[in-house]
């Protein structure tokens, strides 16, 4: 399994940078093919790929399931996580370093992996989330310790229109003092959208100040929709 365009040879990071930190989230057009997209939505079947499933229903967090990825990871998940990690460190320690929080972030995947699993956190977080008819997300944040990378990436596998009808990808801001603000992400089969796990910094008249993220899924109204997440960090 191959993507469609290789992140560290893109010319075009610069703009999507600019558009996360400023918005909190991004589009890359067409990260994942089509036949890439249908086999790794396939490999929700084969149980023994993964860590663990979680229902939703049974904790309160929507409709529908989720599965974690074990290791070792499939090849092109582990490329994934592995490529689009650098470009996104740099834009994540200018993140730190504007909100005044410790520490910057490695060039490379393994070695902040060496970080996650000097403090315990050692279990896979990449998943294949399925959804059918009537199932949704509620709003939420991906956080699984101490040590969390500030962006994540989900990857839409399924054909919007075709596969399933619904299941808008949402992401919340909470602005300080002021009402939060929604945004529907328009995605693709092989689209990705990156964004903030957490919070990001919004430069206020006195400085950075922190606004805070969340992300779900609206319901599905019709079809199957499956979609990949990449968490950069491991969780205890």
């Amino acid at each position: 399994m191959e993507m469609t365009t290789d992140p560290e040879t893109w010319d075009h990071w610069a703009g999507l940078l600019e558009e996360i930190d400023a918005q909190g989230w991004s589009i890359l057009p067409t990260l994942v093919s089509p036949e890439d997209c249908r086999t790794l939505a396939g490999l929700y079947a084969e149980r023994e790929r993964f860590r663990s499933r979680i229902v939703m229903a049974r904790h309160g967090f929507g409709q529908g399931e989720y599965s974690y990825f074990d290791y070792p990871l499939p090849p092109l998940v582990q490329d994934l996580r592995e490529s689009l990690y650098p470009p996104l460190a740099g834009l994540a320690s200018s993140w730190n370093d504007r909100l005044g929080l410790a520490g910057n972030f490695p060039d490379t995947h393994g070695r902040y992996l060496d970080r996650c699993h000097t403090a315990g956190q050692t279990r896979p977080t990449p998943l294949l989330l399925h959804y059918e008819a009537g199932d949704y997300n509620c709003l939420h944040q991906d956080l699984y310790g101490e040590h969390v990378f500030p962006l994540q990436v989900a990857v839409l596998l399924s054909v919007p229109g075709e596969d399933f009808t619904g299941g808008e990808f949402v992401i919340t801001e909470q602005r300080p003092r002021m009402q939060s603000r929604a945004s529907v992400v328009p995605l693709g089969q092989g689209d990705a959208v990156v964004f903030a796990v957490n919070h990001r910094p919004v430069q206020g008249k006195r400085g950075p100040y922190r606004v805070k993220l969340r992300h779900g899924v609206s319901k599905v109204r019709s079809g199957q929709r499956s979609i990949l997440g990449i968490i950069f960090h491991d969780a205890l």
